[in-house]
C-alpha cells in the first residue's frame, strides 16, 4: 500500500482524469479513452479509497452517478434516478458480486435475469394515457433531455399502445418504459458510405452515431439515421410494477415494445457463466454491437431490499467483454497543459484500425504510466479500445516477434519536459505525487482551461464561448480572467478574427448574430444560482454535489468566505481536507479580489438556505422491504430533511429500522441486536 501522501495524489490524479473523460463521454458525445481505459481508472481510484477511507470526498467520481445533461433541448426531472451500472471483467469479479448479493440478502435461493448489454443511449419514455408523452435522455442520472419529437422517428418506439394491449400486459395507463436507442450495425455502414459520398468524416461507432441522431435539432435528420429501441425496465411514479424483472420485460413485449429475445433467467452463477460465454463467441454475428452482458436480481422486492451505492444498484451488475486489439507504433509523444497546470502525456500513433475504429492517439497519463510500460518512442504496442474513439496502450512489445513478424524496440526515451510547452514556465513535480504541473500562474494554457471550464453547460453554461474564441480573446489581450467575460462588449468580440484552418490558414470574422447571441448567454449566466458559482470559482476538491451543499448550508457567498474549517465541517459530507481547501481558497487576496470582482458583474451571491427539522435530530434509521406509502428516496428525504440521518446497515447505533413487506436479512438483525421496529403508520407519527 502506498504511503498517505502519495495515495493522496494518485487519488486527485485518478479523479481529475475520470471528469475530464465523464465530461467528454457524458456530455459532449466525444470520448477520448476505450470503456475499459475509463473503467480501469474508476476501479482504481475504488481501491484507493477503500485502502484510504478518510480521502474520500463527496465529488470523488465514484461518489456520483454521473455526467451533466447537453443543452439545446429542455431539461427534464426523470421519475427516478437513471443510475449507472459496475462492471465486472473476470469470472472471479462476477462471483464475488454474486457473493454479496447472497449475503446482503440472508439467502442462497436467487434467480438472475441475464440481457445482452447493448451498446447505445440510454432513454426513459413515458406514456400517459397510452400515448407517447414524453421521451428523455439520460443525462446527469437525475435530469435529462427531452428529445420526444426525435424518438418518435425511431419505428420500434410505439407512439400509442391501445386498452386491449395494456390489458393484456398488465399495465396501467400511465408508465415510463426505459431502454437502449442504438444504430444498428447495416444503418451504421450505409450512414458512413453516403457521408464518404459526401467528402464528410467517417463515424468512429455506432453508438456515437446514435447518440448524436438523437441529438439533432431537425427530426428528420434523426429518422435518416434509422435507429432502433430495446425496452429494458417500468417504471410506475418512480417504483417497479411487477414482482419479477422477467414479468416486465414479458409484459413489455405483450404491449408491442421490441424486447431483446436473447435473454435468459438463470437460477444459479453458473447458469449465467455459461451464457456470457455463448454470447461472447457469438456477438460478431449480432446485427448491432454489444460490449457485454447484464446481469440483474430477478425479484424486485429484493431488489429493493439490496438497494443502491451512491452510483449504482447493488442488485445489478455489468459483466464487460474483453476489448479489442491491435498492435501499431508509436511515432511521438505530446505533453498538454490543463487547468490546474498538469502535463498529461498522449502518445501519437501509426494510424491502426481496431474494432471499426481508426486509432492514431492515446492518452498516457504521467511520466509513471509511461515508466510503468517501459514505453520508448518508435516502441510497437498492443493497443485496446472499446468502442470509444482513443485508446489504451496495455503493453510494449517485446518478445521481437509475433505471428512471424518481427517488432523492434523504440530507441528515443521520453523525457518530461523541464518547461511548460504552452508558456515556456517552470516544471514541477511535489515529491510523492505522481504528476507534473506547471507553476506558472499566468499560464495561458491554465487560463484557457479555467475559461473553459467556467463557461461549460455544468457550470455557468455560456453556450458559444468554445476554444476557438476563447483562445483568440486570451491572444488579444480582452480575457486574463474567468470576471474579463463579463466586460466584454458586443463590438470586441463582432469584429474578433478566428483561424480558419479548413480555409487555408485564413481568418474569419466573428459576426454580429454570433457577437449578439454570446453576449445574451454571458447575461443569462448571471442568473445561475448559487452553487454554479460556487463551483465556477474553481476550488480544489468542490465538485457539484459538494457546491450545492455549502449553498444550501451558508446561504450566500459572504456567509461562505466567512466560515471557518470547524463551520464548514458542519456541512453534509464536508470533511477536514475540503474544509481546509475552502478556508485556504479564501485567504488567498488574488482569489478574494476575484469573488468581488464577479460581484460586480451581479452574479448570484445568494440562495435558498436550506432549513432543517429537529424532529429526528439524532436518531438513525435503516429502512428494509417494501414501503407502500413512500418509495425509498422518499422516505429517505422525509427523514433527513427532519433532522434524522438513514444508514444502509444495521448496527448497535440504529434507532429504528422502518420495515416493510418481505423485510429480509436486516430485519433479523434488527431482532438481533434489539434494534426497535417500526411500520410507515410509526414513522408517519414521528414525523408529524
Amino acid at each position: 500500500m502506498p504511503p498517505r501522501a502519495q495515495a493522496e495524489s494518485q487519488i486527485e490524479s485518478l479523479r481529475q482524469q475520470i471528469r475530464h473523460h465523464e465530461h467528454r463521454y457524458y456530455v459532449l458525445d466525444d470520448p477520448e479513452v476505450s470503456d475499459a481505459e475509463y473503467d480501469r481508472l474508476v476501479n482504481e481510484l475504488k481501491a484507493l479509497e477503500a485502502a484510504h477511507p478518510e480521502l474520500i470526498t463527496p465529488d470523488s467520481p465514484t461518489q456520483r452517478v454521473g455526467g451533466q445533461p447537453r443543452e439545446g433541448f429542455v431539461k427534464v426531472a426523470h421519475s427516478s434516478l437513471m443510475l449507472s451500472l459496475d462492471n465486472a471483467y473476470s469470472e472471479d469479479e462476477l462471483r464475488d458480486w454474486d457473493r454479496r448479493v447472497r449475503d446482503l440478502a440472508g439467502r442462497d435461493d436467487i434467480a438472475y435475469v441475464c440481457e445482452l448489454k447493448l451498446d447505445g443511449l440510454s432513454m426513459a419514455i413515458r406514456y400517459e394515457a397510452g400515448e407517447l408523452a414524453r421521451a428523455i435522455t439520460r443525462g446527469d442520472g437525475s435530469v435529462g433531455e427531452e428529445v420526444t419529437a426525435n424518438v418518435r422517428t425511431v419505428r420500434s418506439v410505439p407512439l400509442s399502445i391501445s386498452a386491449a394491449q395494456l390489458k393484456q400486459a398488465g399495465l396501467p395507463p400511465n408508465f415510463e418504459v426505459r431502454g437502449e436507442i442504438l444504430m444498428p450495425r447495416a444503418s451504421f455502414e450505409r450512414l458512413n458510405e453516403e457521408r464518404e459520398r459526401n467528402e464528410l468524416p467517417r463515424f468512429a461507432n455506432p453508438r456515437n452515431a446514435a447518440a448524436g441522431g438523437v441529438r439533432q435539432l431537425d427530426p428528420s435528420l434523426t429518422a435518416e439515421r434509422r435507429l432502433d429501441y430495446f425496452a429494458y425496465a417500468l417504471t410506475l411514479e418512480g417504483r417497479t410494477y411487477f414482482d419479477r424483472h422477467w414479468q416486465t420485460l414479458d409484459a413489455l413485449e405483450a404491449a408491442g415494445f421490441k424486447v431483446n429475445p436473447k435473454r435468459k433467467l438463470a437460477h444459479s452463477l453458473d447458469e449465467v457463466w455459461e451464457f456470457i460465454q455463448q454470447w461472447e463467441d457469438k456477438r460478431d454475428a449480432l446485427p448491432y454491437e454489444i460490449d457485454g452482458i447484464v446481469i440483474k436480481v430477478d425479484r424486485t422486492a429484493l431488489q429493493l431490499e439490496l438497494g443502491f451505492t451512491g452510483k449504482a444498484p447493488r442488485w445489478a451488475i455489468a459483466y464487460k467483454y474483453a476489448a479489442r486489439a491491435g498492435i501499431t507504433r508509436v511515432i511521438n509523444i505530446e505533453v498538454n497543459v490543463g487547468r490546474t497546470g498538469k502535463l498529461t502525456p498522449t502518445a501519437e500513433l501509426e494510424p491502426v484500425f481496431i474494432g471499426g475504429t481508426t486509432v492514431s492517439r492515446a492518452t498516457l497519463h504521467n511520466l509513471d504510466e509511461i515508466e510503468r510500460l517501459g514505453l520508448l518512442i518508435g516502441d510497437w504496442v498492443v493497443v485496446e479500445r472499446g468502442g470509444d474513439v482513443i485508446p489504451k496502450v496495455s503493453r510494449v512489445i517485446t518478445e521481437g516477434e509475433i505471428d512471424g513478424k518481427k517488432y523492434l524496440r523504440g530507441t528515443v526515451p521520453f523525457v518530461m519536459p523541464e518547461h511548460c510547452p504552452e508558456c515556456g514556465g517552470h516544471i514541477v513535480r511535489a515529491e510523492g505525487e505522481v504528476a507534473h504541473f506547471c507553476v506558472n500562474t499566468s499560464c495561458p494554457a491554465k487560463l484557457r482551461e479555467s475559461l473553459l471550464f467556467f463557461s461549460s453547460r455544468y457550470v455557468m453554461n455560456i453556450d458559444g464561448m468554445g476554444e476557438a474564441i476563447v483562445v483568440q480573446l486570451i491572444k488579444d489581450g480582452l480575457l486574463k480572467s474567468v470576471a474579463d467575460m463579463y466586460s466584454l462588449k458586443h463590438d470586441q468580440l463582432a469584429t474578433l478574427m478566428l483561424d480558419a484552418q479548413k480555409e487555408g490558414g485564413t481568418k474569419r470574422r466573428l459576426g454580429e448574430k454570433t457577437a449578439q447571441r454570446i453576449m445574451d448567454e454571458i447575461e443569462a449566466s448571471k442568473q445561475r444560482p448559487l452553487e454554479r458559482v460556487i463551483l465556477a470559482l474553481g476550488i480544489r476538491m468542490v465538485g457539484e454535489r459538494t457546491a450545492q451543499f455549502l449553498a444550501e448550508h451558508f446561504g450566500s457567498m459572504d456567509d461562505l468566505m466567512a466560515a471557518s474549517a470547524e463551520q464548514l465541517q458542519e456541512v453534509d459530507e464536508v470533511g477536514p481536507r475540503i474544509a481546509t481547501s475552502i478556508v485556504n481558497y479564501f485567504a488567498e487576496p488574488r482569489n478574494r479580489e476575484l469573488v468581488e470582482r464577479l460581484r460586480a458583474a451581479e452574479l448570484q451571491f445568494t440562495g435558498q438556505k436550506k432549513q432543517k427539522g429537529t424532529k429526528l435530530s439524532g436518531l438513525t434509521f435503516v429502512l428494509t422491504g417494501t414501503l407502500v406509502q413512500y418509495t425509498r428516496d422518499e422516505a429517505k428525504k422525509l427523514i433527513e430533511d427532519a433532522g434524522g440521518k438513514v444508514s444502509g446497515s444495521v448496527s448497535k447505533k440504529t434507532n429504528y429500522v422502518v420495515a416493510g413487506t418481505e423485510a429480509g436479512s436486516k430485519l433479523d438483525k434488527a431482532k438481533e441486536l434489539g434494534v426497535a421496529v417500526i411500520g410507515e403508520e410509526e414513522l408517519r407519527e414521528m414525523l408529524g
